[in-house]
């Protein structure tokens, strides 16, 4: 390599490492080597950093082409790689390793009645062992003391105090659904003086599920939370989010959209379009538009019933168009005319929402936003046939809605294009 070779390859250098780095955290996130999930597998690990390496290997090799300045060098670039490698998977290594050594857990101690909540905790702990947190022991509130180890110790708040002081407990998570008359508030103070955290449990569980604790929800978290009412300025923001970002996806979408039309068109009979009552904010009804993609009058006769993995109703080109997702472009023209917004908890037919409204406590609360068309259940969700199905796709829209921000909505959006590039949670 010349010198001039030198001088254009270190030339703006910072930049073009930037850009290259911003390219391998876009892949990494898309190949979900920043999830928890992965991190348990070394395997998994090193054979996604691989597919990452290839990705990025191939945007790189396009955009030098396009763009030859861009060229960062190969000696440089192989040393990024290496570096890349030993970084990605040894840290992630490092620190599942760290934080599930027992000595750098945090020791928390469970402290309210054993219902749905206070299992659900100790079940995620136990089984997500990256959170680095132990459950040292659980007190009901009846102040009835059980080791985590299965023995029975003493009881009373003394006795709790004193555990708390022997066992270094750092945090206390409180899961007791009434506590009128029962929670000993001056006792967790003078715990919580000693430098223990006192947490509540229904807080805790959001921020490790993403979800709302729906089978121990009060009144009050709805109430007092600081979610589930609508603010001018975020309610402005998603408006022009939407009716901007909507209107470049169909301006984009047009050529796609109409390749759709002939295949629709060509592989059964019947209207390319399909329409279809949904609810939408406030109980509202709106028509929502999709390209059809079962036989023509498969909804009529009363079949309403939710889609299967494997529907006799769903066309061939159909069944493509759900797995990718695209029979939802028309939407675009809902969220033009201000239906729904970009973001939000899906649509459904009204008989359906009816239905579900009377045998899942909340399920109205959904309607106090308008509906997207992806959404924070949607990516986490897939086929909901059954009524246990739609009450846990209703927590992660209960915690959409309670903290419904601009930074959420973008995440969801990053997700959303991973299950459209990659095919992963299409329904």
């Amino acid at each position: 390599m010349t010198d001039a070779d030198l001088i254009l390859v270190y030339e703006r250098g910072f930049l073009k490492i930037l850009l290259v780095s911003g390219i391998f955290i876009l892949c990494m996130h898309y190949f979900d080597l920043y999830g928890t999930l992965v991190l348990g597998s070394r395997r998994e690990v090193l054979t996604r950093f691989a597919q990452v390496l290839g990705t990025v290997s191939l945007i790189q090799a396009v955009l030098y082409y396009v763009y030859p300045a861009l060229r960062l060098g190969r000696e440089i670039f192989l040393v990024g790689i290496i570096l890349g490698a030993l970084f990605v998977t040894g840290g992630r290594q490092l620190f599942l390793a760290l934080n599930s050594w027992h000595r750098f857990a945090e020791r928390v101690l469970i402290f309210g009645d054993d219902g749905p909540l206070a299992q659900h905790l100790i079940s995620e702990f136990q089984t997500r062992p990256e959170l680095g947190i132990a459950v040292v022991g659980q007190v009901s509130q009846d102040h009835d003391l059980t080791h985590a180890s299965g023995g029975s110790g003493a009881s009373g708040l003394e006795e709790l105090s004193q555990l708390a002081e022997s066992q270094s407990i750092d945090r206390i998570i409180v899961t007791m659904g009434d506590r009128r008359g029962k929670l000993p508030v001056e006792f967790l103070l003078q715990l919580k003086g000693r430098g223990v955290e006192i947490q509540d449990g229904a807080e805790l569980y959001e921020r490790v599920t993403g979800k709302a604790p729906l089978e121990s929800l009060r009144l009050s978290w709805l109430l007092f939370s600081p979610g589930f009412y609508n603010l001018r300025p975020l309610l402005l923001y998603k408006r022009i989010f939407s009716l901007i970002f909507s209107a470049v996806c169909l301006l984009l979408s047009s050529p796609l959209m109409f390749l759709i039309t002939l295949a629709v068109r060509l592989d059964s009979p019947g209207p390319v379009i399909f329409r279809q009552k949904r609810v939408g904010k406030d109980g509202k009804i709106f028509t929502l538009y999709k390209f059809r993609s079962m036989c023509d009058g498969a909804d009529r006769n009363g079949d309403l019933r939710p889609v299967q993995k494997r529907d006799d109703r769903i066309t061939r080109v159909g069944r493509w168009l759900r797995r990718s997702r695209l029979d939802e472009l028309p939407q675009l023209y809902n969220i033009l005319r201000g239906d729904m917004h970009f973001v939000g908890p899906r649509p459904f037919v009204p008989e359906q929402e009816e239905e579900l409204a009377r045998q899942i406590p909340f399920y109205r609360q959904r309607w106090t936003v308008k509906p997207g068309a992806t959404g924070w259940a949607q990516i986490h969700r897939g086929y909901c046939a059954s009524v246990k199905d739609n009450a846990e796709k209703l927590a992660y829209d209960l915690f959409y809605i309670k903290n419904m921000s601009p930074g959420l909505d973008l995440l969801i959006l990053f997700q959303t294009i991973k299950t459209l590039v990659l095919g992963r949670g299409a329904r």
